[in-house]
């Protein structure tokens, strides 16, 4: 077995820290660059923006998708605390309708987020356990509103990825076309009431 010596493992945990930042750095740039340019955002543009070669970008996430998996990763975070806080509200219906009105406000701040869930498989299959927990709390929270009388007994948790994907191309439509995704989304809500 080796020795590392001290100095050795000083540098080693100082380049692990300094990859840490570099990582961190290229996340920052990404989350600015895809709210920005949609999956149109360029690797090396990120690279440059975050201050490292674009080899270390490419170190870190091989391809566009990689990186914009994780974006989507800890974008489901958030939504996963919306449920959270949704399973809180006082009113049930109003915990429905907030989960779906504040998810749907992460998404129209981020059009990377609406390309990768409109265009891109891999951000779905990504998460996987960020997903079963989202999809737990959400199946809560429809219940919740289902047993209140509040909201319509054939809807269901597989609902909830169809309705934030026909707000993303709401979202998406160039400005002036059609009434907003606000009025959409208020629609939407208004079908799914008992």
């Amino acid at each position: 077995m080796a020795t590392v010596e001290p100095d050795q493992a000083a540098e080693a945990r100082r380049l692990r820290a300094d990859a840490r930042r570099n990582r961190e750095r290229i996340l920052e740039h990404a989350i600015a660059a895809f709210a920005e340019h949609g999956y149109d955002a360029q690797m090396d543009d990120i690279a440059v923006c975050a201050g490292v070669g674009v080899g270390t970008v490419y170190r870190h996430f091989p391809t566009k998708d990689a990186l914009l998996a994780e974006l989507v990763r800890r974008k489901f975070a958030t939504f996963t605390q919306n449920a959270r806080e949704a399973l809180e509200a006082e009113d049930a219906w109003e915990g429905f309708a907030g989960l779906l009105r504040s998810n749907a406000q992460a998404m129209a701040a981020d059009a990377g987020l609406r390309d990768a869930l409109l265009a891109v498989p891999v951000a779905w299959d990504a998460p996987a356990e960020a997903h079963a927990e989202l999809d737990e709390l959400a199946t809560a929270v429809i219940r919740r509103a289902q047993e209140a009388g509040v909201l319509r007994r054939d809807v269901e948790l597989g609902d909830m990825p169809t309705i934030m994907c026909g707000l993303a191309s709401v979202m998406s439509m160039p400005a002036g076309k059609g009434s907003g995704w606000q009025r959409f989304l208020e629609l939407i809500l208004e079908g799914l009431r008992a």
